[in-house]
């Protein structure tokens, strides 16, 4: 399902991208427009559905003029402006960020990680088996999600999602200072014991898989999942009547996850807890 815009069309700003003129909507990211022109440039902490946070800095291009790389996910396009996006400085601060965070973080996960390593020739191994942020067992305190920090990145797209952006609940946020700065619940307390509702659009934004469902955690750990082998089918959840899509993930013959399509103009994305666990009704087969 596609959203369609019903306000008045926004007028187009004409600038200069890798030497070629383009024309993209006023208000439109840079990284719309590279997208726009088929231009494959990685981000991690950008996210559809969330204020972008330039957390990540993987996305940076020069701008002629600045004094400084700019984020492509936050800034906006302006007429007569000069981009490029693949400049020696641009791919040699992306090599750097890349390592920084593959050197301190598991990416396993990650969608592209290892193909943007190999891209930038990254190497995060320099920096030595010290550079560990956390170092942590994953934290397996309820049956529906898990978090693994070791994966986390420090994106905080769970933290929005979870606040002022959507969901309202607050129960997770930013703890620490530095390198000890960590996502948590409050006191860091049990998922159990926080506020936390359990509608997982945490899990939905999270762009490294340092929260996943249960049932993926396990089979991971079982060497049983692939993602190659299931079947996505969107359907609209049977709870109540507000009719959220979902899209329920498949692998033999069994529901192994559900998300939501981020275009739908009424969710965006987001689910309650009914919607996003509460599937295992349709292959209770006793």
């Amino acid at each position: 399902m596609t959203a369609i815009p019903l306000g008045p069309p926004r007028r187009l700003v004409e600038f200069t991208l890798d030497e070629q003129p383009v024309r993209v909507p006023e208000g439109s990211t840079l990284l719309d427009a590279c997208r726009s022109a088929g231009k494959d440039i990685p981000t991690l902490c950008e996210g559809d559905t969330l204020t972008p946070k330039n957390a990540c800095r993987v996305c940076v291009v020069e701008v002629e003029g600045a004094r400084t790389l700019a984020p492509a996910c936050s800034r906006r396009a302006e007429a007569g402006m000069t981009v490029r996006t693949d400049t020696e400085r641009a791919r040699h601060s992306r090599k750097l960020v890349l390592e920084l965070l593959a050197s301190s973080t598991d990416l396993s996960t990650t969608p592209r990680a290892a193909e943007w390593i190999k891209e930038y020739e990254a190497e995060p191994g320099r920096f030595g088996p010290d550079a560990a942020r956390v170092n942590e067992e994953p934290k397996v305190d309820n049956d529906l999600y898990v978090r693994d920090y070791d994966k986390c990145i420090l994106c905080y797209k769970c933290v929005d999602a979870c606040g002022e952006q959507w969901q309202n609940t607050f129960a997770i946020a930013v703890a620490g200072r530095g390198f000890d700065s960590r996502i948590s619940t409050e006191h860091d307390a049990p998922l159990t014991d926080s506020a936390c509702v359990y509608c997982g659009n945490c899990i939905e934004v999270c762009p490294t898989g340092a929260l996943s469902f249960k049932t993926e955690f396990d089979m991971r750990a079982e060497g049983t999942w692939d993602e190659s082998a299931q079947t996505e089918t969107t359907t609209i959840c049977a709870y109540c009547g507000v009719g959220c899509n979902l899209t329920l993930h498949v692998q033999e013959n069994e529901i192994v996850k559900v998300t939501s399509p981020h275009d739908n103009p009424v969710t965006h994305g987001n689910l309650c807890i009914k919607g996003r666990f509460g599937f295992q009704h349709v292959q209770n087969r006793n």
